[in-house]
């Protein structure tokens, strides 16, 4: 993907950690993209937006919390600040075994239900409504991918606080291509299955996944492939839309898999 996002100028949100966000910015810099990298840890940060600049592109690192309204905001206006504008705006922070426990949802407690909706949809509707600010502002469009879950389209066990909020952030990228297709903005989101992140893996959500069709969650490299892609030209008449990345997991249906099958 070399050169495909030559002289774009991306702010990633939760790329500075190990997985998915890291594995995007590094995507986004080998695709002539010029990053700014947010971490609540600034160190953290700081090592994303170096790596990122080996590839010769520019980068920074910004840190803070995307609980924080004025972080959010401040994010945006400083990777448009220091990257002289900004075309592509990545939100991938979220999850929920990181955050709170896994429960029925009659045992949910309020505070988790909307600490999943803090992390999972609302900081995504703030970062959103700056971005979009500063596209039409600068008047020449812009891409917006979030990173999603297939438990917005299939009902899991034990995540219905986090299944709901992703599945509002399917609903706004909806609404952002309802109404700001004509500017040249769009919005996706990458819909994944289990991805083997480090938190996953020491969460031991990614074992036991025969119910996938490919039999194996995805690296977070083949989550940062459909990222860069939908926040590329070569999607430019892709918006509102949720592009599964789950190895066929939904496709699959009650059916036996192959390894059921097989002798």
């Amino acid at each position: 993907m070399d050169g495909l996002l030559g002289g774009k100028r991306s702010l990633v949100i939760g790329g500075g950690g190990g997985g998915i966000g890291r594995a995007i910015t590094r995507a986004l810099a080998a695709a002539g993209s010029g990053v700014a990298v947010v971490d609540l840890d600034r160190d953290r940060a700081a090592e994303a937006a170096a790596e990122a600049a080996e590839t010769g592109v520019q980068a920074v690192g910004l840190a803070g919390d995307v609980r924080s309204h004025e972080d959010v905001e401040r994010f945006v206006a400083d990777a448009a600040g220091e990257l002289g504008g900004l075309d592509i705006l990545v939100t991938v922070v979220g999850g929920q075994l990181a955050f709170v426990p896994a429960a029925r949802v009659h045992e949910i407690a309020d505070e988790d239900w909307n600490l999943m909706f803090e992390v999972n949809l609302r900081y995504v509707a703030r970062a959103v409504r700056s971005a979009l600010r500063v596209f039409l502002e600068q008047g020449t469009g812009g891409a917006i991918v979030s990173v999603g879950s297939i438990t917005a389209v299939a009902g899991s066990p034990m995540q219905a606080a986090y299944g709901a909020a992703k599945a509002g952030l399917a609903s706004l990228a909806r609404s952002v291509a309802a109404e700001y297709s004509r500017d040249a903005i769009r919005m996706n989101v990458v819909t994944c299955g289990p991805v083997a992140t480090p938190v996953a893996q020491a969460a031991q959500a990614t074992s036991g996944i025969e119910w996938i069709p490919m039999g194996r969650a995805a690296s977070s490299e083949e989550v940062a492939n459909a990222a860069v892609f939908l926040a590329s030209p070569r999607s430019s008449y892709i918006s509102g839309q949720s592009v599964v990345v789950d190895g066929g997991a939904t496709a699959a249906g009650p059916f036996p898999t192959r390894a059921d099958i097989d002798p």
